[in-house]
This record gives C-alpha cells, structure tokens and sequence, in this order.
C-alpha cells in the first residue's frame, strides 16, 4: 500500500528543521579544522565557500542573481558534494530530471524511470511522519524531501504536470497516467514532509486551477482530490468555483464516489472563514464586518456556482439516502469497526481499497495478467468486512451532509429547500434513521463548536452532521413539517380542531408526496433517542437545537402541543435540574428549547410549574426579555414606574447608575445590531407577537436624550453618576 493510502488529513504543523546551508557550515569548520595551520585553514575554508550551493541557490532565488536551478550547478560540483552532505543522490536526480524533461516521448519516459529512483527516497519519510504524526520532526530524520525542493524538484515537477497546456493544440502530448500519478504522489510526500511547500503550491492559481483537469481520469483522481484537499486548506484566498475550466463537465464525469470524495474540497469553497470565538469577534464587531463587506463573498458566490451545475443538488441527495446492505450479525462488529477505523483514517484511503476490490481488469493487458487481476480483486473483496463498507459510507455521507447543510444556510436557501424536498432528502434520511444514522450510542466524544475542527469517529461525525442539517432545514421554515408522517400531520390537525384554532396554513399546504413514510416521522425518532441519551452526552446540545429549530418562527400551538404530548416539556427539565448535566453549551441550548416550547402556552406553563413548584425555583434574563417587560409596562402606561425601580434599586445597593448606564449601552447596542440593514428582523416579532416598529420605538423612547422626558433612562441617572456618552464599543 503506498503514501497515498496511508495519508494523514491533518494539515502537518512548522518543522523545526536546520537548512541545508546549516550542515554545509559545519562541514567547512570540520574540514578547516582537520588542515592544520591558520593560513592553510583560510586557504580551504575559501575553496569550500566558493563551492558553497546552498547559500547560493537560496540566494538566486530570492534576489534573481545567481543559479536559480540545480542545472546551473555543474554535476562534478554536485557530487563532491553530496558525499559529504549525505544527500543521498537527490540533487543529481533532479539535475538529470530536468536535463531529460523535454516535451516528447522519450523525454518523458526517461522522467518517469528517474522518478522510480526518487519516489522511494520520499516516500519512506513521509510514511514515518504520518505515522508518527510529525511529533518531533528533526532534520536527520526527514532530509530527503528537504532537499529535493531545495534544489527545486518541486517546481521542475509542477513545471512537468504543466507543460503539456502550454504547447499548442495540435502538439499536445498526452503524458502517461502513471508519470502523473508519480509526479502527484512525491509531490503530496514533499508537502506533507517540508513545512512552507504547501502553502507555496497555493499561491500557484494557475496550477491550482490546473490540478482539477487532472480529475476527469479515474487512475489519478485520488491523488489529485489529496493533493487539492490539501492545497486548499493553506490557501489565503479562497478559489471561485466559476475558474475551473468545464466545472459542470467536470462533476458530470464523476461516479457517485468521486462525487462524495468531492464535497470534500468543495466544503472549502463554500464555507465562510471561521473569524474565531475569542471576544474581538462579537456580534458588535460581526456588524461592523458585515458594513464593510460590499456584495456577495466568495464563498457565496461559488454556492451559486454548485446550485447552477444541472443535476448536482440530486445526486447529492441521492449519495445522502443511498442504503447500506445489513450486517451479516458478527459478534465483534462493533470491536471491528473501530480497529478499521484506527488504521484508516479517511474516504479517500477507504476508496482505494473499495476501488480495488470492485474494479473491472484492464482489457488492454494480456490474458494471463488480466486474470491475475480478476483473482486478486475477489480476494480482496472477500476479505473486506462488512464494517469496512458501512465505514465506507457513513464517511461518505458525512462530507455530502455538510455540503447540504453549508447550502441550507446561504444566501439561495429557498431554491435549496425547493430542491431538498423535491429530491425527497428528508424521507430517504428516516428510512436511515435506525439502521445507520443512530444505531448504536457513541462514547468518549467531546463537544465541538459550530465552526470548529472536529477529528471525531466518523459515527460521531455522522450524527452531528445530521442534527446541524436538521436543524438548518427547519429553521424558520415551512419544509419543517416533512419531518412528520401522515399520521402526524393529522395530529396537527386534531389539536388546531379540539383547540378551536385555525390550523396552520404551511401544515395544511404541505405536500404529502413529500414526507416521511412508516410509522414515525423524523421529529419523533430524535425525540425518541434524545430522551434516551446519556447525561453526560454532548449530542444533547445539537439534538435541543435541531428541535427548538422545528419551534422557530410564528408561535404554534400545535406544534407545542405535538411534543408536550411526547414529554419534551419533562424531559428538559429534568436535564435542567435533576440529571446533573454541567456542560454550559448543552444547558443553554435546553432553555433556549425549553423558551420556544412554553412562550404564549397556557398548557406548557401548567405542566412547568407543576415540576418545578418546590422551594428552589428557575430565573433566566435577557436583553430582549427586559425589553418584552417594559413594552408591555409601556401598553398600560407605567414605563416611569419601571424606570424609577431600577434607579431605587441601584440606591439600595449604594452604586447609582450602574443599572441604568450599563442598560442604556445595551440598547445603543440593540440599536446596532436589530437596525442593521442585512439583520432579518422577523425573528422578533415571532417570537414576542409584537410588531417589530414597537420594538423600536420603545428603544428609541428609552434612549431619548431629552432629560424632562418621563419615559427616558437619561431621566433617572443624576447627572455626577451620568456615564451614557461612553462609546459602547470601548471595554
């Protein structure tokens, strides 16, 4: 098995390797030492300096004056020096490369038997560094591939790949799979071995751009889609979508599991840059940014890109919902899966194995070779477990389901959703509900963030990405009721009837073609194994926000009701409370839950007070709940009364004006952020039922500088204690 089977996906972090011009030093003080008297020493030391390559090629590259290419140098020059620097040949290897790297067959075909001398030399060292994982990295160990770039294989090979483009049409000559696959592959060894090589490969659009072309062929798609994953990660600005030559050719020509394999580069072209969590990155600051940003971003704009390529939305659907066949019933299966899973890290090491065991012989070779292949093939296929192939997809899926959810929450959500429903994701993921996305309870996982790098199993993985899908699909959106089956949906309908409420307009057009088949809808299976889920489980904060998700929007009586009857309303507090969960994430995400269950229901406040009505009971505060108080004390007229107790309240506490300050700030804040133009602000107003212009116009009334107004927090702040001209942004 080669390099391109064991990679690792880990980006590998700065070596701490000493140059090549490091080494030539010492050997000149080795050699100055050993010749005796001052004078002869100088005499030699000046010999060697003037022989000194290393120096003078970084030199030539950085200035222009000087050799620049290891053919400058001449070859007696090269191999004096590589016995002592130990460079082990490579430096007359790329020399020869280069000299024979001429544009025909014969040239060609001479590169490709110098690249089987140095492929060997890489490639040893980069398996050592995977498999290690690049912990201590020392110059002694990883030379080879240092060397190789410093004498500029790297840019003799990308100059190789290349070359064919730039001859014309007639002339082009087509370069052998194999030379292609070589070239990748020490290319790939090179990167992963020698710190500032990738990132140097990203600067290069052209080539970058290029590496795609490179994926139409079967024989070199895993090392160009690892070599691009890679390239990508590094970049500083990310590709638009739209310059890769034939895109829409490009994917058409992909099997379903080239196409899986590619969501993984496309996850980087589509996705916004992570801007961090520290506290430079407020929402505050988030608005500034967004006043700054002029038109669509690249990430948006390459959305647009994949939404346009026919066809590609449906076979991503497809690849999301395609069924696995069952587990024959080993005993150890579950012991199986994790000892594949240590050894292979990935999909793409994982399609190479599946690619071998199902690929047809090649007709062109003889009979003899061809059955050879058919035999090794069968061996292989009966050898892989069925754990291997389950792996196999579920790494597959978790790539395609965050490319869907990624889509969900850009700027073409409506005709994303359009797409989803009608290709039927939501169904064809229920029927995968038990058998693969929630068969069995994972342990040992922490808890990710939105944005942040997960190195998850791939199960893991998998459930995450299906949560943060589902809840994408339901937010604020009226697909969310594909969710329920048909039985549920009637349910709906009985509780608007025995209520006497209208029923909702989006349950009564929603399209029954469209959603969940059998017994249970989606909604209720994840409620169902979230009531089941351990305490210490960080999967309880992604599954409380796929439903309060299903919640969000205008205020549903009967969708509140539809999981009060299943014990949601029990089931959180009991989180809250009694199941002695600390994680402040998951907490969190259930009282947001718990907020969209019970606003504006009667029966909900009921069944909360009946749990918690003992001698410890729950408080939770917020901007906007503050805000929902004092609207409401505006409607009937004692907003002064208000504003006066918190002013008594400060004097109590003898710290006058700390309240009223600080919430002024607050508002100016609410201010910047509700009022920003790109700041969809119905969120508000379905949550609250209060008209989105009473929300600002009472803001305004609070923040009125005229101090004789009643209704006016600048009224009640004596003027020594008066701090409300502070710039809100300062700390």
């Amino acid at each position: 098995m080669d390099q391109w089977e064991r990679r690792s996906r880990a980006e590998p972090g700065p070596m701490r390797m000493l140059d090549g011009a490091g080494r030539l030093r010492s050997v000149v003080r080795e050699m100055a030492a050993a010749a005796g008297p001052p004078e002869v020493q100088s005499i030699v030391s000046r010999s060697v300096r003037a022989q000194n390559i290393v120096p003078r090629l970084q030199h030539g590259r950085y200035t222009g004056h000087g050799p620049t290419r290891v053919s400058q140098i001449p070859d007696s020059l090269l191999r004096e020096r590589d016995k002592t620097a130990k460079w082990n040949g490579i430096p007359h290897l790329v020399q020869k490369l280069y000299t024979n790297s001429q544009p025909n067959n014969e040239g060609l075909l001479l590169c490709h038997g110098i690249l089987k001398e140095i492929a060997p030399l890489l490639s040893m060292e980069a398996m050592a560094f995977v498999t290690e994982d690049g912990k201590g990295a020392q110059e002694s160990k990883f030379p080879n591939t240092h060397v190789f770039d410093l004498f500029g294989g790297v840019d003799l090979l990308v100059e190789i790949l290349m070359r064919p483009t730039l001859a014309p049409q007639k002339k082009k000559q087509k370069m052998n799979e194999d030379l292609i696959k070589d070239c990748l592959s020490i290319l790939y060894n090179t990167c992963i071995c020698t710190d500032g090589v990738t990132k140097r490969l990203s600067e290069r659009n052209d080539f970058v751009l290029f590496l795609f072309t490179l994926m139409t062929n079967k024989k070199t798609f895993l090392q160009t889609a690892t070599l691009i994953e890679d390239i990508l990660g590094v970049k500083k600005e990310m590709i638009q979508l739209e310059d890769i030559p034939n895109l829409a050719n490009l994917v058409a020509s992909f099997d379903q599991q080239q196409l899986a394999n590619f969501c993984r580069i496309l996850s980087v072209t589509i996705s916004e840059l992570d801007t961090g969590n520290d506290d430079k990155h407020t929402l505050l600051a988030k608005n500034a940014q967004q006043k700054k940003s002029a038109g669509p971003s690249r990430a948006e704009i390459n959305q647009v890109t994949l939404l346009n390529i026919p066809g590609f939305i449906e076979r991503l659907c497809k690849l999301a919902t395609r069924k696995v066949s069952e587990t024959t019933g080993t005993s150890n299966f579950l012991q199986e899966l994790e000892e594949w899973y240590a050894w292979l890290d990935n999909a793409l090491v994982l399609d190479a194995l599946m690619h071998m065991a199902t690929e047809e012989p090649d007709q062109s070779s003889s009979t003899e070779s061809a059955d050879e292949s058919v035999l090794a093939a069968s061996q292989l296929r009966s050898r892989l477990p069925q754990s291997m192939k389950i792996m196999h997809e579920i790494m597959y899926k978790v790539e395609v389901l965050y490319v869907l959810c990624v889509l969900l929450m850009g700027r073409q959500r409506n005709q994303v959703h359009k797409m989803l429903a009608e290709f039927r994701l939501i169904p064809g993921l229920n029927n995968l509900f038990d058998k693969l996305i929630w068969r069995k309870h994972s342990t040992n996982h922490v808890l990710h963030g939105q944005n942040q790098i997960c190195d998850c199993s791939p199960e893991i993985s998998l459930k995450i990405q299906f949560l943060r899908l589902l809840q994408s699909f339901s937010d604020h959106h009226e697909n969310r009721y594909l969710l329920l089956n048909s039985q549920e949906l009637n349910e709906l309908g009985a509780i608007s009837l025995k209520a006497n409420i209208p029923e909702v307009e989006a349950v009564v057009n929603t399209d029954r073609t469209l959603i969940c088949d059998g017994k249970k809808g989606l909604l209720t299976r994840l409620l169902q194994v979230m009531k089941k889920e351990p305490a210490e489980s960080s999967f309880r904060f992604w599954q409380a926000r796929a439903v309060e998700s299903f919640l969000r929007g205008v205020t549903s009586y009967a969708d509140q009701m539809f999981l009060l009857k299943r014990g949601l309303l029990e089931h959180i507090l009991f989180c809250i409370i009694d199941s002695e969960c600390k994680s402040r994430d998951v907490l969190q995400s259930y009282f947001d839950l718990l907020g969209e269950l019970m606003k504006f229901n009667i029966d909900a406040f009921k069944r909360f007070n009946k749990y918690v009505n003992t001698e410890e009971k729950e408080n939770v505060s917020c901007l906007n709940t503050s805000l929902v108080i004092l609207m409401l004390a505006r409607r009937k007229g004692k907003l002064p009364f208000y504003l006066n107790a918190l002013r008594e309240k400060e004097h109590c506490e003898k710290y006058p004006g700390f309240l009223l300050n600080n919430f002024h700030s607050l508002l100016r804040f609410w201010q910047e952020h509700y009022l920003n133009k790109d700041k969809d602000s119905t969120c508000l107003e379905n949550s609250s039922c209060i008209s989105f212009s009473y929300w600002k116009e009472t803001v305004s009334l609070l923040l009125c500088p005229d101090q004789t107004s009643p209704c006016a927090i600048i009224s009640y702040i004596d003027e020594v204690y008066m701090n409300i001209d502070k710039d809100f942004t300062e700390d």
